[in-house]
């Protein structure tokens, strides 16, 4: 691929490219929809990511150019205009990057940057927040800027919230930056303290099942869920004072009358919460069988209670649970549409995504795509 890649770009800019680049993507093992609640999130990185190709320029031209969005072309903007422009489409979030890494004092040249990644776009197994950190770790090598890890994780979610419009929580571009091989990530997105937990799954792996539904995020209905839920922390709050939602137990929804939707957005947030930290202690434990379980309860909560998943990822977890070797299921990433996981045994992981998917085609008419997280992607 490196060979494919450096082709690519020679044929894209007529220059050679001088380095490359790379950041995973994540899944989340379980803790859904809480990172921007002040909850507990538990991802990993994947082997899928964000590739970057750079030939560093000597004026302030910053020409972009995707092998995922062909059609787009070479992108030009020079480093004293990169407004956000809707039709920029893809390269608004690196412009983004690009934009808060000035804006903190630091000082950037001009770049040719070619990306390639083999993420499914909109598949919720962040994308975008990958290429928002191949951009963070392009500029630091690059430009030997100083700037921590945990900075450029800042830069990525104020490139999601306030230039892309997007109220995301911190977990994606933390875990991008922050996680360890083979190890998952304990992360209190409220105080930012974390811990890696090994990620023994003994005789099983987790698969990773692309319901091949996409969704775009900004234009989806994650806003308005976390409106809701802010309508129940101000109801909340006036009961008793804490700052963020999963702050909360669920003894105190009880105490306070919220309208249906508030209560439902709430009881999800408060208990997934729970399920994480129990989640990461029984996985200390070894106790897969209750690790699954829990897996299996956040996504009725995301179902029924948050109400963000839909008929594909419904579908492709209700068939992963009638195989006899699957642990746990669920909807990874934000929903409404892209990825599940399973943990599933690996001596059946041909059987199962042979059955699951001959069954998914059958109910929804087109095919979901699987990746073992052992090998290269399938994708």
């Amino acid at each position: 691929m490196q060979k494919r890649l450096n082709t690519l770009f020679e044929a894209v800019f007529d220059i050679e490219a001088q380095a490359t680049f790379f950041a995973p993507g994540r899944i989340n093992l379980i803790g859904e929809h809480i990172d921007y609640l002040g909850g507990h999130v538990f991802p990993c990185a994947i082997t899928q990511g964000t590739y970057g190709l750079v030939h560093l320029r000597e004026d302030e031209r910053v020409r972009l150019y995707s092998d995922n969005f062909k059609d787009k072309g070479i992108i030009e903007v020079t480093l004293d205009n990169l407004d956000y422009q809707k039709e920029d489409g893809w390269a608004n979030y690196v412009k983004g990057m690009l934009k808060y890494t000035q804006e903190a004092g630091h000082t950037i040249g001009g770049m040719d940057i070619l990306f390639y990644g083999n993420i499914p776009n909109g598949a919720g197994l962040s994308s975008s927040a990958s290429l928002e950190m191949c951009v963070a770790i392009i500029l630091e090598t690059c430009f030997g800027l100083g700037v921590t890890k945990l900075q450029w994780v800042q830069y990525g979610v104020k490139t999601e919230n306030d230039y892309i419009g997007l109220s995301s929580g911190i977990m994606d571009q933390f875990a991008i930056m922050f996680s360890k091989e083979n190890h998952a990530l304990l992360l209190n997105t409220q105080t930012l303290k974390y811990e890696t937990v090994p990620l023994d799954l003994g005789e099983h792996v987790i698969v990773i099942m692309n319901t091949n539904k996409q969704r775009t995020l900004a234009d989806s209905k994650y806003n308005q869920r976390r409106q809701e839920c802010d309508d129940a922390l101000t109801v909340l709050q006036r009961y008793q004072h804490k700052e963020n939602l999963c702050d909360y137990t669920l003894e105190d929804l009880d105490k306070v009358t919220l309208s249906e939707v508030s209560y439902k957005r709430a009881r999800h947030a408060i208990s997934e919460n729970q399920r994480t930290l129990k989640a990461a202690h029984v996985l200390k434990e070894g106790d897969l069988v209750t690790f699954g379980k829990l897996m299996n309860a956040s996504h009725v909560s995301l179902k029924d209670d948050y109400e963000v998943t839909g008929k594909e990822l419904d579908t492709i977890v209700r068939l992963s649970l009638k195989e006899p070797s699957v642990l746990g299921a669920r909807v990874t990433g934000a929903g409404f549409g892209g990825c599940a996981i399973a943990i599933v045994n690996k001596d059946t992981v041909s059987s199962f995504i042979h059955n699951v998917g001959k069954q998914y085609e059958k109910e929804i008419g087109y095919q979901a795509d699987f990746s073992d997280c052992r090998q290269t992607p399938l994708f």
